[in-house]
């Protein structure tokens, strides 16, 4: 599972220097003919992984309720987001994957509750959630991408 950390450390490490010197505004702007935005694209990979990897794992999240209800799948883009949650979006970014380091480490993925995805891969492990993240954070890395060109 290390190697597929290390992925995911560096899909997440390009994201933020994608983001580097970017406005809140840019980083807010939804353009026309999109439902969301490069900030909301951050949050809801940060969001998916703790859905994913700790709660179908029975284990308690570092993002909030609120956080979840704003950026999992199935939202859009509702609100500005301030800079205080920018900088909050941000910082999870690293400070999840950092912990989830650390759980495998101690071995607390020992639980799952299977989950068939929308992409049609049923979810059997911790495992088998921390590649599909990746395959997902990919998806969105490409639509940030995207984004930066039109904001």
């Amino acid at each position: 599972m290390q190697e597929i950390l290390t992925l995911t450390r560096a899909s997440r490490n390009l994201v933020s220097k994608l983001i580097e010197g970017y406005t809140l505004e840019q980083l807010n702007k939804v353009p026309v003919g999109f439902n969301n935005n490069i900030i909301w694209n951050i949050a809801h990979v940060v969001v998916t992984q703790q859905l994913l990897v700790y709660n179908l794992s029975g284990l308690p999240m570092l993002v909030s309720d609120e956080m979840v209800t704003k950026y999992r799948k199935g939202t859009k883009t509702e609100h500005f987001a301030r800079q205080d949650e920018v900088d909050e979006v941000l910082s999870l970014l690293t400070k999840t994957i950092e912990q989830t380091e650390i759980d495998i480490q101690n071995n607390v993925f020992q639980n799952f509750t299977e989950y068939p995805t929308s992409a049609g891969y049923v979810l059997t492990s911790a495992q088998d959630a921390m590649t599909f993240n990746n395959f997902h954070e990919g998806i969105h890395l490409g639509v940030i991408l995207g984004l930066r060109k039109l904001v």
